[in-house]
């Protein structure tokens, strides 16, 4: 089983970070990933943490964050937008699971974020369906360059932190949970090259931020 003893926002928090520090030191355990575990997670799943990413293919959660089967209940959009859907998925992974963190994880080099970036500076929009995802991106950078953060990297930041604030605003559910102290909510900035995750926002996790900073 996953080694969490206390299924609270600290201990899903600070287990999640060990996985991703052993990924970039080439040291990862593999945790959960084997017949046994597969076995004990065939009726039934407890994961510690709701990850909502990007789809982009060069992120994949149980890899850069070492963790295994039942570990992780993970959706996925481009940019990381979020609809209904996603909220929808979102709170079931925090409360009919009881997932004690929901991560918000972006990353550089992030096609939504150029492309939205390019619309922003008079570039074509894209066509078809892509075109919502560039639209629902492109406030985060208006937003990041309206307070003289116009760098790539606080770009991406600004983005994790808006969809951070616009899951609380737009989900009661994930509000009072965080309020009632059974919920953290964190975004992390996933760097491609040395696959190191860097915390960018939190709430719920006060002490956590402190500890970590």
């Amino acid at each position: 089983m996953t080694e969490i003893l206390q299924r609270t926002p600290h201990a899903a928090f600070e287990l999640r970070m060990a996985g991703n520090q052993r990924f970039v030191a080439g040291t990862p355990e593999h945790p959960n990933q084997d017949a046994t575990r597969r076995a004990e997670t065939a009726p039934s799943q407890q994961p510690f943490a709701v990850l909502f990413g990007c789809s982009d293919s060069r992120l994949a959660a149980e890899i850069i964050f070492d963790r295994g089967l039942g570990d992780l209940f993970v959706v996925c959009t481009a940019g990381h937008v979020a609809g209904t859907e996603v909220l929808g998925s979102i709170e079931y992974g925090a409360s009919v699971l009881e997932a004690p963190l929901v991560v918000v994880l972006g990353h550089d080099s992030c096609g939504a974020i150029a492309a939205a970036t390019a619309a922003a500076n008079g570039g074509k929009v894209p066509g078809g369906f892509v075109r919502d995802v560039v639209e629902r991106v492109t406030p985060s950078v208006l937003a990041a360059r309206a307070a003289g953060r116009d760098q790539a990297d606080e770009i991406i930041a600004e983005h994790i932190e808006h969809t951070v604030d616009l899951l609380l605003e737009r989900s009661r559910l994930l509000a009072d949970r965080v309020a009632d102290g059974h919920l953290g909510v964190v975004g992390l900035s996933y760097r491609l090259s040395d696959g190191s995750a860097r915390l960018v926002a939190s709430r719920g996790l006060e002490a956590t931020v402190s500890a970590a900073s």
